[in-house]
């Protein structure tokens, strides 16, 4: 059982500079990468807007996409579809091809993603599909989770979006003071202005 991930660019056919926005998010995955949850694949680019990984466990996956989106610079932003099921390889002479259910339930989701975000909830970038057959009750909770996650997410500033990626990293708000050139209340009320506390506190559950 695994925890598979494929991620595209939210409107990356409207970017003006789509090399700038692989950067960005290249630069945003070496933060997963270094402050985030082990990845068992730490998710990478495919081919065109698209990207897959493989984590270990559902919280690993949920904690590590926040992350991500977190770090991600304004005005680029990713959606995921995560899928619970088999996660196999299958040898070939060109490099091992991953393979399972996990996969084909990742894609239903990011497929779920894109018609809820046209019709009821335009802010949605995240949901979980399990595989037919595998028992995973909690489901409506976790999706529930992160429809009020990605609003939140979504609303953030460009500064606030920062101020709560470095609390997720460990920072305190002194550090994060010094680091914006702002003071130390102004931290603390901007965090808790925009619900960046739920967000924080959510994150730092996942990590357990």
């Amino acid at each position: 059982m695994g925890i598979a991930v494929i991620a595209d660019i939210v409107g990356s056919r409207e970017l003006d500079d789509r090399a700038a926005a692989q950067r960005a998010i290249d630069e945003a995955l070496a933060v997963v990468a270094q402050d985030g949850p082990a990845a068992e694949t730490p998710l990478h680019p495919i081919v065109g807007d698209e990207l897959q990984g493989v984590y270990p466990g559902l919280d690993d996956a949920l904690a590590a996409l926040l992350l991500l989106r977190l770090a991600l610079r304004d005005g680029v932003d990713l959606r995921f579809g995560i899928g619970i099921g088999d996660v196999g390889v299958i040898p070939s002479a060109a490099g091992d091809i991953s393979e399972g259910s996990a996969w084909w339930a990742a894609r239903a989701a990011i497929e779920h993603v894109e018609r809820m975000q046209r019709r009821t909830a335009p802010t949605l970038r995240t949901r979980v599909e399990a595989a037919a057959g595998v028992e995973a009750p909690a489901l409506p909770v976790v999706n529930a989770y992160l429809l009020a996650r990605d609003e939140l997410v979504g609303a953030l500033s460009d500064r606030t979006r920062r101020l709560v990626l470095g609390r997720c990293r460990g920072l305190t708000q002194r550090e994060l003071a010094a680091s914006e050139g702002i003071t130390q209340p102004a931290v603390s009320q901007s965090l808790t202005t925009a619900g960046a506390s739920a967000i924080v506190e959510g994150y730092r559950m996942l990590r357990g």
